[in-house]
């Protein structure tokens, strides 16, 4: 008999397999808290909008997280945008506006992965 055998009913080794997903989390999975243009409408002309500030006015939570700028929305006036990653939209609509925006490098637990 192998040592897998509970006595005729379907054992635990061949019910594993059917059972997929649960309680798995990638330790390594980098989370973007997105940030849409439509938030960044109430800043000044010519300032410089970074994760920090956007920290400091409550648009996102901490100034560690790694922000992601969406395209919906419109912005009126020129601002600096640096964050670690945008959409296409949201660079077009930046840039049409006068704005520069800049790409920070991602740090997260002591390596960098860009």
């Amino acid at each position: 008999m192998p040592p897998y055998f509970e006595g005729g009913q379907l054992p635990l080794v061949r019910k594993l397999p059917f059972v997929r997903g649960v309680g798995f989390r990638n330790p390594f999975r980098l989370r973007f808290t997105p940030v849409n243009l439509e938030r960044l409408a109430g800043f000044p002309a010519g300032s410089e909008v970074t994760p920090a500030v956007l920290a400091d006015v409550g648009v996102i939570q901490r100034e560690d997280e790694l922000v992601a700028v969406l395209g919906r929305g419109n912005v009126e006036q020129a601002l600096l945008v640096k964050a670690h990653r945008f959409s296409a939209g949201a660079r077009a609509k930046i840039e049409a506006a006068g704005g520069s925006v800049e790409e920070l490098p991602w740090v997260r637990g002591g390596f960098r992965t860009r």
